[in-house]
């Protein structure tokens, strides 16, 4: 049969990405507390095209992810992108990847458990001479108005918020990026807000969750901030990016903040990584 994408094309324009794109698949991802997790993603998988071919082959992206069982991590995933660039014969690949990541939750006071679910997200790339790997994920969390207490007579508005997290990690000796768990990032957007969201609360518990929560007034400012302290203090972030939205309960709008910081003497792991290498200081929370 004729081999249409293996033509040439006479228009000399090279293309950076072509491929599939809104992919579900199930996956296996590592899992802190139980080694592995098993989740649902929704993918987009793509090659780079140079200038003289007409097109790529689709059919072989799903080769490819059925041949590596969906097995998605750090450590997998430059394996299935060297893959994707023979089959296509690509100088470059990327993949990206959301998903639900489920954790058991305790209640504070009661112990009682369930799960909820995180929204996360793997964007890997592998280009001639260096791959990419960033880890991403958001938090639900909630906040209480500093302001609002300080003028109140009593009480204060509060709000469900989002903290979104992507972290790019350094390399150890090998060249390998350093492991940082999905939890980890969770737990310190949740420390940053001023009380973390539960699946399921006793009245004990909602009574735990309302004091704390008043006794730790967060703007998304606030929040931002006390994240980043803690993604500068960690050894094996070399980039991070945080972003904190309010859907405010007094308001008919959201309120938002957001930064990225390099490490700079790691930003040599990220050479031609684009914008997401710029340094950006970070003013301490005083």
């Amino acid at each position: 049969m004729h081999d249409i994408q293996s033509q040439p094309d006479t228009r000399g324009i090279a293309l950076d990405q072509v491929g599939v794109s809104d992919v579900r698949y199930p996956i296996v991802v590592l899992d802190r507390a139980q080694q592995q997790q098993h989740t649902i993603a929704r993918l987009t998988m793509s090659v780079s095209l140079p200038h003289h071919h007409k097109g790529t082959h689709m059919s072989r992206f799903i080769e490819a992810l059925t041949a590596h069982h969906g097995e998605m991590t750090m450590f997998t995933l430059p394996v299935v992108l060297r893959d994707l660039k023979s089959r296509l014969d690509a100088q470059s690949a990327r993949i990206e990847l959301h998903f639900p990541y489920f954790i058991e939750r305790q209640a504070p006071t009661s112990g009682a458990a369930a799960l909820l679910d995180y929204d996360c997200s793997f964007v890997a790339e592998s280009h001639l001479e260096s791959d990419d790997f960033v880890l991403g994920v958001t938090v639900p969390v909630t906040s209480l108005c500093p302001c609002s207490k300080a003028i109140s007579d009593y009480g204060a508005h509060n709000q469900r918020g989002q903290v979104s997290i992507q972290v790019r990690s350094t390399r150890d000796e090998e060249n390998k990026p350093r492991l940082i768990w999905i939890e980890e990032l969770i737990d310190i957007a949740e420390a940053s807000a001023s009380a973390p969201v539960y699946p399921l609360l006793k009245r004990t518990d909602e009574r735990h969750v309302t004091m704390q929560a008043f006794d730790n007034p967060r703007f998304v400012e606030d929040i931002v901030r006390e994240v980043a302290l803690r993604l500068r203090d960690d050894p094996r972030v070399g980039w991070f990016s945080v972003e904190a939205v309010n859907s405010e309960s007094i308001h008919n709008h959201s309120a938002f903040a957001r930064m990225e910081w390099t490490r700079t003497d790691a930003a040599p792991n990220f050479e031609g990584m684009g914008k997401d290498a710029l340094e950006h200081e970070v003013v301490p929370v005083s």
